[in-house]
């Protein structure tokens, strides 16, 4: 996997050491010979199925790059906490590891309401977090970089793609996610979009349900009922453990995608691990990274993933799988370690100027880029197939990366602001 070499002499590496000096409140995180880093992530509550992972992930990587000397000769030291699903409780520990535990970075957050939480706790204290999930859009703050996709990096294509007479040609559309920020704006960007392609209100249903929803045969009757009246796809903005109940309902209610196509935007290969598949095979996600893509930086990162829980002791170690929002994890990890040794300092005024441009070979297989304006990746769009084995068959991908647009152009007044 490619990554900033720190094969220094001891020379070089002293200097260079020497070089990277914390600078007063901002560059926090720095403790004798470590680098304090936070990982922000809930480990109970009904987004553990989804975050866990993404602490683990963070930790392999902060493992890999003290294996490889560190960021300027300094150790990177994690502060895991765990907000336990509660968005409260997400702005308290944000605070905590920026005021008191002195971090330089946190890595962090999943839904959308957790992000929003935190926010007003980074600028205040001008620290910097990395978000590593396909979120909404509509936002741009300084204090974060957003290494998931925007909604023309995942959930505009998605919808094109069941418009198109390869996925299917869908006139009807129900839209169904949890009752928070990302599905309900996500959502009213994708019905502006239907609209100028000519869809009516009258097409589109739009429902949701509370985090940890449980019981979906009502919903999924809902669905069955609608898609009586043409061509239907779902476009599923569930998230957390709510996911597992609703695909089983899919299951038991017999609606295949060959008769109703799912296009899901927060389930990957991790939600699915407890679910029986089979009667799933067909329905379709959305991401920027797939655990089944074939190519030489993708064999590595996941050998690398299934060793580490093993070694560590992960639950089901020997079913470990990868994910979309872990690959964005490893990628901010490594670009801000890039960024730290450009800027040779952890401030994070410096490090948020070093970020611009910052390039990394990602397991999607593709060499994927900082914006220099606008703290978003370029990122390649794959949409794939669930498999009996609970991964995906790509069907659709991009040719190359693409640049997103955190101010969807379908959403009045954002014109102006595109150029950012």
């Amino acid at each position: 996997m490619r990554r900033t070499p720190l094969l220094f002499t001891l020379g070089a590496a002293a200097l260079l050491a020497a070089a990277v000096a914390p600078a007063p409140a901002a560059a926090a995180g720095r403790g004798g010979g470590t680098i304090k880093v936070g990982v922000l992530h809930s480990l109970s509550g009904t987004m553990a199925i989804s975050e866990t992972a993404l602490k683990d992930v963070a930790l392999m990587a902060i493992e890999e790059i003290n294996a490889a000397g560190g960021v300027g000769g300094k150790k990177l030291e994690p502060v895991v906490v765990d907000p336990a699903s509660n968005w409260p409780l997400f702005a308290e520990k944000a605070r905590q590891l920026v005021a008191q535990d002195k971090v330089a970075v946190v890595f962090g957050c999943w839904t959308s309401v957790s992000r929003k939480s935190v926010l007003p706790v980074f600028k205040e204290l001008n620290g910097l977090l990395f978000y590593p999930v396909q979120y909404e859009g509509e936002e741009l703050e300084k204090n974060v970089f957003y290494t998931g996709a925007a909604p023309n990096q995942q959930a505009i294509p998605a919808v094109e793609y069941l418009m198109s007479a390869d996925g299917g040609g869908a006139k009807r559309f129900f839209l169904l996610g949890t009752d928070y920020v990302y599905p309900r704006t996500t959502n009213k960007i994708l019905r502006a979009f239907l609209h100028s392609r000519g869809v009516k209100d009258r097409d589109i249903e739009e429902v949701y349900t509370p985090f940890g929803h449980a019981d979906y045969q009502t919903i999924v009757a809902r669905i069955k009922k609608f898609a009586a009246g043409g061509k239907t796809a779902v476009i599923s903005t569930i998230n957390g453990d709510s996911n597992v109940p609703f695909y089983k309902e899919l299951g038991n209610a017999g609606l295949k995608a060959t008769d109703v196509p799912v296009v899901a935007f927060s389930v990957g290969e991790e939600e699915l691990r407890g679910i029986d598949t089979k009667p799933l095979v067909g329905h379709l996600a959305a991401w920027n990274y797939f655990m089944s893509l074939k190519n030489p930086t993708n064999d590595a990162f996941t050998k690398k993933f299934r060793a580490y829980a093993k070694r560590k002791g992960l639950p089901n170690a020997d079913h470990v799988v990868t994910n979309d929002p872990m690959e964005a994890t490893y990628v901010g990890i490594y670009m801000w370690k890039q960024a730290v040794e450009k800027a040779k300092s952890t401030d994070t005024d410096k490090v948020i100027a070093a970020m611009a441009g910052q390039t990394f070979r990602a397991p999607s297989g593709f060499v994927l880029e900082m914006d220099r304006t606008n703290h978003h990746l370029h990122k390649p769009v794959f949409i794939g197939e669930i498999r009996p084995d609970g991964q995906f068959s790509v069907v659709w991908k991009t040719k190359a990366p693409i640049r997103a647009q955190p101010w969807s152009p379908f959403i009045p007044g954002n014109e102006a602001r595109q150029k950012l």
